[in-house]
């Protein structure tokens, strides 16, 4: 899962002093340089972060900590980080998705007057990260999770790991997180904006 950060102690570890493993650490920052230098998706979204006045410094506005089992990354509002689960980033792959997810976080906080604590803001970053960073990729759930029909798919994915993703987040129910994902889907989802679509 991905996370949007939130004051869950038990998902972000490395915020309340845990003690990083070295060799998870340095290999979290190998993959994470890659990413960085490499993948075309994380490439789009620090150049549509530098467009839109937010330029992401690696040393300063990305870090690998040790994280709780729930959790692959979250964005922290409060430090402007995204944080990179070393333990539960467990390929390069994972690494690309995540970093992607957490950026359009970013991005969105950087591009919009957003408010974490409203449920329906948070429902919104977490659909276009869902539905933008490549985890709900046809041909990744297909294989991974054997679900047919591509654009049902799709819309189906992003739903049910938004939910998920607050629900990671938030101490609340699941009939208050689904409210929430319902109540802006469809304008959320259709909004792909750094991308002019939703990426292949």
């Amino acid at each position: 899962n991905y996370c949007s950060m939130a004051n869950r102690d038990d998902a972000f570890l490395g915020r309340t002093g845990a003690k990083p493993d070295p060799r998870l650490h340095k290999l979290c920052q190998r993959r994470l340089e890659y990413a960085f230098k490499r993948n075309p998706y994380v490439r789009y979204m620090l150049d549509a972060m530098k467009k839109a006045g937010c330029e992401v410094n690696l040393e300063k506005h990305v870090v690998c900590e040790p994280c709780g089992p729930t959790v692959s990354g979250g964005f922290d509002q409060e430090h402007r980080q995204v944080v990179l689960c070393e333990n539960n980033i467990y390929s390069q792959g994972c690494m690309n998705d995540t970093l992607t997810h957490e950026l359009i976080h970013a991005y969105d906080y950087c591009r919009a007057n957003m408010e974490w604590n409203n449920l329906e803001h948070l429902a919104c970053t977490e659909i276009r990260a869902a539905s933008l960073s490549g985890e709900c990729f046809f041909w990744k759930e297909t294989f991974a999770r054997l679900k047919f029909g591509w654009k049902a798919h799709h819309q189906v994915c992003a739903r049910e790991r938004a939910i998920k993703s607050i629900l990671c987040v938030k101490d609340i129910t699941e009939a208050e997180a689904t409210r929430a994902v319902d109540s802006v889907f469809v304008k959320c989802f259709q909004d792909t904006v750094p991308f002019e679509r939703v990426p292949p």
